[in-house]
């Protein structure tokens, strides 16, 4: 995977609850730009391995890459970013930017519960050694109140019942890359799955520079203009700096 250019390759990280074809218009519309895009897999298996698999991806491609996550693929950027030393910022879409040694868990712990925590539902899985394993899922009937209040409802029919599970609510961030990447965040003000004042909070910490949006917490697909814009507003400014530099 090679881009020879100062533009960086854009690499997308979904979330738990779907896969990367959450990012689909967002992908259309920054390709419409010619911009360079990736969405890989993020295996949603744990915050450790998924980060070591993300990290092991973007070192991977030749030149800058702007890593972007959205939800739980937010601390997976986070921990990814401090171990790619090709990645040259950070975009934050309604995500978790954990301070190292931090869980999503903390984070509802401290700004509360949303209407997802109520929706999720825990579901056993096989491990490799013979154990038995904990992930969480969302109750299909809940899904659209909790996570895409603003797609259409056949729309969310589908989503939810495609949706993939992961295990890592639980899981502390090992490394936090906004401590020294150039960071963007879009919060979305009607998020019923991460508390808006919690994206606040996370984004300023983080010292992003940050847009609000009205959107639910499915805002690449219910906003993706707005999403793809903040990610052309970080592309400009990474490829300056790379071209200063």
């Amino acid at each position: 995977m090679t881009n020879n250019t100062h533009t960086p390759t854009v690499v997308l990280v979904h979330g738990g609850f779907a896969d990367a074809s959450f990012w689909a218009p967002v992908i259309e519309e920054l390709q419409s730009d010619d911009v360079p895009v990736l969405a890989p897999p993020n295996h949603l298996r744990g915050l450790a391995s998924d980060a070591e698999y993300i990290a092991s991806f973007v070192n991977q491609i030749d030149g800058p890459v702007l890593l972007v996550g959205h939800s739980y693929g937010g601390a997976v950027i986070t921990v990814a970013g401090a171990s790619t030393p090709n990645a040259v910022g950070l975009v934050y879409i309604a995500a978790f930017a954990l301070d190292e040694g931090e869980s999503p868990a903390e984070i509802f712990g401290q700004f509360g519960a949303t209407p997802l925590i109520g929706a999720v539902r825990p579901i056993n899985y096989p491990l490799a050694n013979g154990e038995t394993g904990v992930e969480a899922t969302v109750a299909p009937e809940l899904y659209r109140e909790a996570f895409a209040a603003d797609l259409p409802e056949d729309v969310t029919r589908v989503l939810a019942v495609s949706q993939r599970p992961f295990a890592a609510f639980e899981d502390h961030a090992e490394a936090a890359a906004w401590k020294t990447l150039p960071s963007w965040y879009v919060v979305a003000k009607s998020d019923k799955a991460i508390p808006p004042d919690a994206e606040r909070h996370m984004a300023s910490r983080a010292g992003a520079q940050t847009i609000e949006v009205e959107a639910s917490h499915s805002i690449a697909l219910s906003q993706p203009k707005a999403v793809a814009d903040l990610i052309r507003t970080a592309v400009s400014a990474t490829s300056a700096a790379a071209v200063a530099g």
